[in-house]
């Protein structure tokens, strides 16, 4: 009995011993100090794209209708009634250039007929054409005649003082001429258109010179009809 607690004191004097010199040779090792705590790195901010519309100002056409200072509003508006009180006859739209068209058109006419793509089909002239008084010291007068628009047939007879010069002369393109006499004092010359051609009136050009070759005047006729005619008076000096 001696022997068994001799052999118990023993081993536990022992296992005192070993966790004493255990204790003492194990030393924990201290975590590392830090003098500054870690800076923490902001997460990236996002935009919102619906915001960054939000802040465009936004832009406003403006009413040309409703804004005076852009445009002026004027009297003939629809809408505003003018007066009815008037003493010219022309609206206000009228063109003052309209009171010209007659003569370019007779002359655009004249034009086309010269190069032969237009022949009188209006209404026949049926009147005799004065193509004016003239005072001249010319022993003669030279008169060509041609045919201004389509070459038709269009025949013309020449007379002085009732005086058949040239009874029937056929117009073309290119002028003929006729020489014609001048007596001392009064002398009235005549130019009858004897039918009228395939294609319309009678449409013929003239042209007058003196014995000097200068042009005392020119003339044509449109549309004229058969048995009347032109006629120039002139006073030789």
């Amino acid at each position: 009995m001696k022997h068994i607690l001799f052999f118990i004191l023993f081993f536990t004097a022992l296992s005192v011993s070993a966790q004493a010199e255990f204790n003492s040779k194990f030393k924990a090792i201290p975590a590392p100090k830090f003098s500054a705590k870690p800076k923490k790195i902001p997460a990236p901010e996002t935009k919102d794209p619906q915001a960054e519309l939000n802040d465009i100002p936004s832009i406003k056409t403006p009413n040309v209708f409703e804004n005076t200072t852009i445009t002026q509003k004027s009297k003939f508006q629809i809408g505003e009634e003018k007066s009815k009180f008037t003493m010219s006859t022309e609206t206000d739209f009228a063109n003052p250039g309209d009171r010209y068209v007659a003569k370019m058109e007779k002359d655009l006419d004249k034009a086309l007929k010269d190069a032969g793509l237009r022949e009188g089909r209006g209404v026949l002239v049926k009147k005799n054409i004065s193509l004016g008084d003239f005072k001249t010291k010319s022993e003669y007068f030279i008169v060509k005649f041609r045919d201004f628009g389509a070459i038709d047939g269009d025949l013309v007879k020449v007379s002085s003082n009732e005086l058949v010069v040239r009874d029937r002369l056929l117009l073309d393109s290119n002028f003929q001429q006729v020489k014609i006499n001048l007596n001392p004092g009064f002398n009235k010359l005549d130019f009858e258109a004897l039918n009228i051609g395939t294609l319309g009136g009678n449409t013929a050009e003239i042209q007058v010179y003196d014995d000097k070759g200068t042009m005392v005047t020119s003339d044509y006729w449109d549309n004229l009809a058969a048995g009347f005619k032109a006629s120039i008076v002139v006073t030789k000096e």
